[in-house]
């Protein structure tokens, strides 16, 4: 198969439209016409994650944060960017992100939800036309405190530790989760009425607006959630495409980091 085919592949989960207005997705290095045997699948594409790649013979890497977001004067060694664009392109291999277009369609706010096991989930905030959007809503039987929603959090995400913003025996019953960084939709939390909010990239002054708010905040870092990206794409990849290409996934080990709250 073409890139082009495989980029059919990934915009029919999750189309390109979806995506804010801020953010650049789609194929960001390459050529659509290049034959793809190989697929490395990542959360970001970081030096070390584009050396692995080019390590391992991949013709394309699919990683869900966009590599590049603002406008580009030179492509060259002297920075990050610009050697990763070389060793990308010098080795023939294409770059296609899917960012806000998966968490909304796709989704990874679906899969956060799931995983966490909200019941009844709904849209947190609407981002198109159709209702879709970022974040989902709900509740879990089995949580009655904000300590409870932290070890569960930690165990079904696999964390060692989060922050915590709040008193640990708070009772809460209505659960936002928003993966990556949430701190953009406090009112939208605010309006939703929700008790804890499951984020990540809360600083130490959105934490304290958050409690004066009402609202309880679990932060998993930025990646600590996100990283569901993974297996998730991984596995639909190989259910949507031949047998005859190769997928590789990065291994979840190195993406996360977490602190503060130890889980039980």
């Amino acid at each position: 198969m073409i890139c082009q085919d495989i980029i059919q592949v990934l915009e029919k989960l999750s189309p390109k439209p979806y995506a804010l207005g801020f953010d650049n997705v789609g194929l960001l290095v390459g050529d659509s016409h290049k034959e793809i045997k190989k697929i490395f699948v990542a959360l970001d594409a970081d030096e070390k994650t584009v050396d692995e790649a080019v390590a391992a013979g991949v013709d394309m890497l699919v990683t869900h944060h966009p590599m590049i977001f603002n406008a580009i004067k030179s492509v060259n060694e002297e920075n990050g960017l610009g050697r990763k664009i070389l060793k990308l392109a010098g080795n023939h291999i294409c770059l296609y992100a899917m960012h806000t277009n998966f968490d909304v369609m796709g989704s990874m706010s679906d899969l956060a939800a799931k995983r966490l096991g909200l019941a009844k989930a709904s849209v947190l905030e609407s981002t198109a036309d159709d209702g879709e959007g970022i974040g989902r809503i709900g509740e879990i039987s089995a949580v009655k405190t904000l300590e409870d929603l932290a070890d569960l959090v930690c165990k079904k995400f696999k964390l060692d530790e989060v922050i915590v913003y709040g008193d640990l025996k708070a009772r809460v019953e209505r659960i936002g989760i928003i993966p990556g960084s949430g701190k953009s939709m406090m009112d939208a939390a605010v309006e939703q009425g929700v008790d804890a909010l499951v984020t990540g990239d809360f600083g130490h002054h959105e934490g304290l607006d958050a409690i004066e708010a009402g609202i309880n905040v679990i932060d998993a870092s930025h990646a600590g959630i996100e990283r569901i990206f993974i297996p998730f794409m991984g596995e639909y990849l190989k259910e949507q495409l031949p047998e005859k290409i190769e997928i590789i996934e990065k291994d979840l080990q190195e993406t996360v980091p977490g602190k503060f709250y130890h889980s039980k």
